[in-house]
């Protein structure tokens, strides 16, 4: 059997004619004499030219075969696994372009990519509104369409007017549109988050008290490392391995005063590239306590360790990722604020019906019972704006500019009511 070849086609000479050629995708490009240093030349610029495009042909003649949008959005999902990456792994980008470019590809996947214009991105939109996603994840995820396209316009895949049509749909504008809107993200309270934290793991808990003082992201304090923090000044600087804003060439300094000191401090001591908090030690010692507890002799019953599987299908990781750390948080407030049973736990005999009823509810309740570690940053935030102002706010959450901590920092309304009472 041949091999598979990934090489890059050579340099020839086309003997009947003597010009140097190189055959591209089942086209024959002639760089001028073989053997000058022009030809050489104009082979190295179709070459690059041609990678650059994904090894794919160049704009079709009229008459020839297009290429159809579920080719082009394929392309460019292929070239997002290779471009929106950190630290190796995809973002979640990948997987919100994957899931915008579904329902493009179900609707109009044959379609000519040069041939889908606003009226069909608008078909689109349509749909999106239909599934139940809300307005503002609409409004992003056509943005990512209409990059599609550009991409593809870029690599001279789609002629130039395809993406300019595109950018000429305006965004679902609020109170004017069909699609749902969703809650702004509020600070969480003081009193929840303390209600919250006697039904959470200790690791976890410790978790949410040094987010809750630092105001970082989820992210960033679930990969804290003793050699990512300097401890040689009064107020600790975390520079996180990994940070929101890295692709933008920003550094990111999270200060950890003399509280957040105290609560990170015994996760120090340990090996300088191991995570802090990690829940293989939160399972570790949730198996001690249970065996400390135990009231039944070792020679009846179960020994420590003779009934685990050897390959089990879920094994705690090293450091919490922001989904698990939300969980964890989610399945305290069940505890905390009292989910009922019925909502929690399948019964006896359930149909698919009531599970997707049950479910709907059980989200329903959450919605409006359960916080996430989002909420903690904006507490900080609002807390920081309301004690040291807006420019302190900024700084502290690391923003690179004030509009975006004006999102994050609830107006202190208790001033304008002040306000107001003495010249209303």
């Amino acid at each position: 059997m041949p091999r598979l070849r990934q090489s890059v086609p050579g340099y020839c000479k086309h003997r009947a004619s003597g010009q140097a050629v190189v055959r591209l995708s089942g086209e024959d490009f002639y760089l001028g004499p073989h053997g000058t240093k022009a030809s050489r030349m104009a082979y190295d610029r179709a070459v690059f030219e041609w990678l650059a495009r994904g090894r794919q042909p160049t704009q079709p003649a009229e008459g020839e075969a297009v290429f159809t949008v579920v080719e082009l959005l394929a392309l460019f999902v292929d070239h997002a696994e290779l471009y929106y990456r950190k630290n190796g792994k995809p973002t979640n980008e990948v997987r919100m372009i994957k899931r915008a470019v579904k329902i493009v590809r179900e609707l109009y996947g044959f379609t000519p990519a040069a041939e889908f214009g606003p009226a069909k991105l608008e078909a689109v939109q349509q749909a999106m509104i239909r599934v139940g996603w809300s307005r503002k994840n609409i409004n992003k995820q056509i943005g990512r369409v209409v990059r599609a396209f550009a991409w593809g316009v870029a690599k001279e895949l789609i002629p130039k007017n395809a993406a300019v049509a595109l950018r000429e749909l305006p965004g679902l504008k609020a109170g004017r549109t069909e699609a749902r809107e969703t809650a702004p993200v509020m600070p969480v309270s003081e009193a929840t988050v303390d209600l919250t934290l006697h039904h959470l793991p200790p690791i976890v808990a410790d978790l949410v008290r040094l987010q809750r003082l630092a105001g970082c992201r989820p992210a960033e304090v679930c990969i804290i490392r003793p050699c990512d923090v300097d401890t040689t000044k009064p107020v600790w600087e975390y520079r996180p391995e990994s940070h929101k804003t890295q692709h933008h060439g920003r550094e990111r300094v999270i200060f950890i005063g003399p509280r957040g000191q105290a609560i990170l401090r015994p996760y120090l001591l340990r090996d300088k590239a191991a995570y802090c908090f990690s829940p293989a030690d939160g399972e570790r010692k949730r198996r001690e306590t249970r065996h400390e507890q135990r009231t039944t002799p070792l020679s009846c019953g179960n020994r420590p360790g003779t009934n685990r599987s050897k390959k089990p299908k879920r094994a705690a990781g090293e450091r919490y990722t922001t989904w698990s750390y939300n969980r964890a948080i989610a399945r305290a407030c069940e505890m905390a604020f009292g989910m009922p049973d019925e909502l929690r736990k399948a019964g006896k005999g359930e149909t698919a019906e009531h599970k997707a009823e049950r479910l709907k509810l059980a989200s329903q309740w959450r919605e409006t019972n359960c916080w996430s570690p989002n909420q903690l940053r904006h507490s900080a935030a609002t807390e920081i704006r309301k004690r040291f102002g807006l420019e302190a706010a900024q700084a502290t959450m690391g923003h690179a500019k004030a509009d975006v901590t004006e999102i994050y920092a609830e107006r202190d309304r208790a001033k304008a009511a002040e306000v107001m009472a003495l010249v209303g």
